[in-house]
């Protein structure tokens, strides 16, 4: 058993810890129900490209932007800059290697831990750093205009994105979404008269980039209200922990304390006893 001091000092370190971490999960609950009143989809842009999709779709045009290929797929995973997460990263790029072996592609990483997992498992891929929120719009648009170009450049059959979704501030779970080539749908009753000005091959092209920028946008939001959610799960979880260091501290101080206490006394016992029988 350690010596009263030593654990005294334990006790103490463990409260303060215990002090700092309440603080940060505070911090995270706090940031969490900031950034989620600011997330609100463009419901009004979504709707209108879909609307434009599902007119072009309904109308016959062919386009690899509008049917799956053959060709490699294009993977993102979207993880954090961030520690405190828990296993969310590790989760992220365990789905996405799960994903490319059973479908071979070129995987994009976004964020420093997953570039860390990424490179400790053996991927190769192409890097971005982190989502920031205060930049997050042009993080997008850049991410967007690399992701399509290398479509065209490797013939990519498909683009997914592997994010972290906050369910709750207590919940989130790892989502894939299969953002291009875009599936209609529905299928119209009736074949529409469609006029276009530019090809049907620009038209899709351009939808396909406010598509893919929206959609980035958006998901890119939801991973940094995830991270929240899950800084705050992974601290809740080291609280409870250190609470019950401290009381297990505290059983051992106490009984330290009143051993201490007691051997005093049975010395002193011994000692007057001894006393008492040279008189």
């Amino acid at each position: 058993m350690k010596a009263l001091p030593n654990i005294k000092k334990d006790l103490e370190f463990t409260r303060e810890l215990s002090i700092l971490v309440d603080v940060l999960k505070n911090i995270a609950v706090s940031q969490f129900h900031s950034l989620e009143q600011k997330l609100r989809p463009f419901e009004g842009m979504i709707k209108a490209v879909d609307g434009f999709f599902e007119l072009i779709c309904n109308s016959g045009i062919s386009h690899p932007l509008l049917r799956p290929g053959t060709g490699p797929q294009i993977l993102v995973a979207v993880t954090s800059d961030a520690g405190l997460l828990g296993g969310i990263n590790m989760q992220i790029i365990g789905a996405s290697r799960a994903e490319l072996d059973a479908n071979p592609g070129k995987l994009v990483v976004i964020g420093g831990k997953g570039k860390t997992y990424a490179r400790d498992m053996g991927l190769s891929f192409a890097g971005f750093p982190g989502i920031d929120e205060n930049n997050r719009y042009s993080q997008a648009m850049q991410v967007r205009d690399y992701l399509m170009q290398k479509m065209w450049e490797e013939g990519a059959s498909q683009l997914k994105i592997i994010y972290p979704f906050p369910v709750s501030i207590t919940v989130q779970r790892v989502e894939m979404v299969t953002v291009l080539p875009y599936i209609a749908k529905e299928t119209a009753t009736y074949t529409p008269d469609v006029i276009m000005e530019s090809s049907p091959g620009k038209v899709v092209e351009y939808l396909a980039h406010i598509l893919l920028g929206n959609r980035l946008y958006d998901i890119f939001g939801w991973s940094r209200l995830a991270e929240f959610a899950a800084r705050f799960v992974h601290l809740e979880d080291s609280l409870q922990k250190l609470k019950e260091m401290d009381n297990k501290l505290q059983l051992q101080y106490f009984r330290g304390k009143h051993e201490m206490i007691d051997r005093n006394m049975r010395e002193l016992f011994s000692a007057r006893m001894l006393y008492a029988d040279e008189k």
